[in-house]
């Protein structure tokens, strides 16, 4: 009797289905198996129902298109008729089913275990309550189910080839308890030392002097933010070390029990955990048969040649070689990289779950191909040469990417390497942001931020993946073959599974690298994609007469100028050539000092410096406002940004100035807008000024609560309104509304608004304008402040 024979009208619980292996499992199922029905266990999820779920990440998958061009207009009905769900996890004992889903398991016949944490570097915790403990919970809860009297007669529980270690020679297809390579480590204490690390080390993480270091690097990337927007950041750094500390702790501990990563480690101790609870021995066994595959990439022939989903090992790899930044990897040219597609792994499972379980020890299955039809190291490295040769990637400027000659160097060698380019481009990415830069130089911060976060990529594929192409292992497939002579021909064409019917020179060139390179979304043409580039589209959309708001910050985003600038235009005016001297002296000697306090808050910053204005006439101040708007601000102005101001009103948008400049200096600018908000100073009752502030504008994350008020107040929805700013202080207001706009953005901000994918401005100032140093004002008659402070060094 054939597979689909067999398998015919069986129910099947499957675990893992949202993923690579489960979907396209799920699919050829459905597809190849008549009236065969599929129970898959999904997540729950806070609102979605487990079935539109389904739907959403399995069924929509481009993996189902040949099914739905072969059912046409049956394909929904079909479908939700033999495809269900039920929401359970695998990290939580009894899989979290409720009543239903106990009983959606009990009318199974077999559970196919495919959920895994998959990546190399997963925190050792979670790949314990994953891929440690989820196996035998699926043995546990189909042990119940046999228990109360039906149940599935068949448990696979899909591992990795892996689980015997990187050890040198050939390994058979056995269970780990009698390979004499693989140590008898006890799972249960490695559950237990798991757990405790995860509380030890969140324990850790709440030190004081750990916080404050939180604390330190979220100032250093973030400036004057804001109180909730560092802290919030602070404890993002404090969850990011507890997860690198148990990441790390995974990698050393798999390492010294000589396992590659955590991924293979916790996987070895799920299957001797399984077999140990729920094998021939134990109590309640269960039916059970292990498939091992090794590396799983994309399809060879079904449901297409070259389906994949998501990235693999080896697809970050291959692109980052073709993209000209990975340079070298570590490798041995004659070693073999052991890839098997999906599609023959999905053939194999079906086939195990036709053949039936072994009546004694649990039957184990390895997936390969290194020992069947190798693929060497050194082959797939001409391959990816000469195919990038002859259809190169582009870069952004439309050149065509030349891919380096590979070396096969040490992996010891390129970690020395990229760390210390690593160490390098973060020294000198931290020493640009503490720069006051703007406009175009900030860029320089920006993308060595990008360059340095490459190094880091790279460096990760060496330390996650380059175990496995300097490996020696090689996966024994004698239960597979033995099960492949059972086949007829029909089976063969339609499950197949030998690794011997791949051509590596026409899976690699012809099916593989085009499958990466269109899942990759990298230029293949020097011809710029057609239609608006990125850019354009995003400013169109801020541009849409559907948005409700436009706010904008003033200085260094609308006018090229600051708060000091303006005064000391002003207090200089009214100075002879002598006093100017020390004027500018004292001024030049503050700097550091405003600066430093800007940084640290900008709030106090303002309170600070407006104290200068001290004893200052109000009414002459004023009336030279106007003189410094005309001669000094708007020739210092961005004419773009006015003009953008402008489109929004002619969109009929409302539009807001927030700002930390004097309502004396904003005055000229106040028509441009439906409201502003700005700083005031306090007068006393003979006509100077205080030094005192009067109103204090909102600062840091205070803006982003002054535009939820007004939002409301008015109607509007922040959601659909446009935010501009310069600076990271500004970093609240940007991310209370829809449409953040970075403007001749500063180092910090110009690195946040590159990660977050913001639209950046770079606007330049009207021509013509005075390029001064020193923003000293013409010479007039009246002095701006009193006589008692004649240098305006208050």
């Amino acid at each position: 009797m054939g597979i689909a024979e067999s398998l015919a009208a069986r129910r099947f619980f499957v675990t893992g289905g949202t993923g690579f292996l489960g979907t396209a499992l799920i699919e050829r199922i459905l597809r190849t198996i008549p009236d065969a029905e599929v129970t898959a266990l999904v997540r729950p999820g806070r609102r979605n129902d487990p079935n539109d779920r389904v739907a959403r990440d399995i069924v929509r998958n481009d993996c189902f298109a040949r099914l739905r061009a072969e059912l046409g207009e049956n394909f929904d009905a079909e479908v939700g008729r033999r495809l269900h769900a039920v929401a359970g996890d695998v990290s939580t004992d009894g899989l979290g089913l409720d009543e239903a889903g106990r009983a959606a398991l009990a009318s199974c016949d077999v559970v196919i275990h495919s959920a895994a944490t998959v990546s190399f570097d997963a925190p050792l915790d979670h790949a314990v309550e994953v891929n440690l403990l989820g196996p035998s919970r699926v043995a546990a809860a189909v042990a119940e189910a046999r228990a109360s009297g039906g149940g599935p007669s068949h448990l696979i529980a899909v591992s990795t080839a892996y689980v015997s270690g990187m050890h040198q020679g050939e390994t058979g297809e056995k269970l780990l308890s009698e390979d004499r390579f693989s140590l008898a480590v006890d799972w249960k204490a490695e559950v237990a030392s798991s757990r405790r690390l995860r509380d030890d080390t969140e324990d850790a993480s709440r030190h004081p002097d750990r916080l404050r270091e939180f604390m330190k690097r979220a100032h250093t990337e973030q400036g004057a933010s804001g109180t909730h927007l560092l802290a919030a950041r602070a404890e993002k750094f404090r969850e990011e070390w507890v997860k690198r500390q148990l990441i790390d702790a995974g990698s050393a501990r798999a390492q010294a029990l000589g396992w590659p990563d955590a991924y293979a480690f916790t996987k070895a101790l799920g299957e001797r955990a399984l077999v140990a609870q729920h094998g021939p021995a134990s109590t309640a066994p269960v039916p059970l048969s292990i498939v091992r595959p090794s590396i799983i990439e994309s399809a060879l022939a079904e449901p297409r040649p070259g389906w994949i989903r998501g990235f693999r090992m080896a697809e970050p790899i291959i692109i980052s070689y073709a993209r000209g930044l990975l340079k070298e990897f570590p490798g041995v040219a004659e070693g073999v990289i052991d890839v098997i597609p999906v599609d023959l792994v999905v053939a194999a499972i079906l086939a195990v779950a036709a053949h039936g379980p072994a009546d004694a020890e649990p039957s184990v299955y390895h997936v390969a191909s290194g020992v069947r039809n190798p693929l060497a190291y050194g082959q797939l490295v001409t391959l990816a040469q000469d195919w990038f040769g002859r259809h190169p990637l582009y870069d952004e400027r439309g050149q065509p990417i030349s891919v380096p000659e590979w070396s096969f160097p040490g992996r010891g060698r390129v970690q020395r390497q990229l760390r210390q380019a690593t160490r390098l481009m973060a020294t000198a990415e931290r020493a640009l942001t503490m720069v006051p830069m703007r406009r175009k130089q900030a860029e320089w911060a920006a993308k060595l931020e990008e360059q340095q976060t490459l190094a880091s990529r790279a460096l990760g594929y060496v330390e996650l993946y380059g175990a496995y192409t300097e490996t020696e292992a090689r996966y024994r497939i004698d239960h597979l073959l033995a099960l492949w002579d059972t086949l007829d021909e029909h089976d063969r064409a339609t499950y197949c599974f030998d690794p011997a019917v791949i051509d590596w020179d026409h899976y690699v060139a012809e099916v593989h690298f085009p499958s990466v390179v269109e899942r990759g979304r990298v230029r293949t043409s020097p011809v710029r994609q057609s239609g608006p580039d990125r850019a354009t589209r995003m400013r169109s959309a801020v541009l849409s007469a559907d948005r409700h708001l436009a706010v904008f910050d003033l200085e260094h985003t609308l006018i090229a100028s600051n708060v000091v600038d303006s005064y000391a235009w002003l207090a200089s005016r009214h100075l002879d050539a002598d006093r100017r001297v020390t004027f500018v002296a004292d001024l030049l000697g503050a700097a550091p000092g405003w600066l430093a306090l800007d940084r640290r808050d900008r709030g106090d910053f303002l309170r600070s410096f407006y104290r200068r204005y001290e004893g200052a006439s109000a009414e002459q101040v004023k009336r030279d406002a106007w003189e410094l708007f005309h001669q000094f601000l708007l020739p210092r102005s961005f004419p773009a940004g006015l003009a953008r101001v402008r489109h929004h009103r002619r969109l009929g948008h409302r539009t807001l100035l927030i700002t930390g400049a004097l309502d004396l200096v904003v005055a000229p600018f106040a028509p441009l807008f439906d409201d502003v908000v700005c700083a005031r100073l306090s007068e006393r009752d003979d006509g100077t000024f205080t030094g005192r502030l009067a109103e204090l504008p909102p600062i840091g994350e205070a803006r982003a609560l002054l535009l939820d008020r007004y939002a409301t107040e008015h109607g509007l929805s922040l959601d659909q309104s446009v935010a501009y700013a310069d600076s990271s202080s500004d970093l609240a207001m940007l991310e209370a509304v829809g449409y953040p706009v970075a403007v001749n953005p500063d180092a910090r901000l110009s690195a946040m608004a590159r990660r977050r994918g913001w639209l950046v401005e770079h606007w330049k100032r009207a021509s013509g304008g005075s390029d001064r140093f020193l923003p000293i004002g013409s010479l007039a008659t009246k002095s701006l402040v009193a006589d008692s402070d004649p240098g305006g060094s208050r």
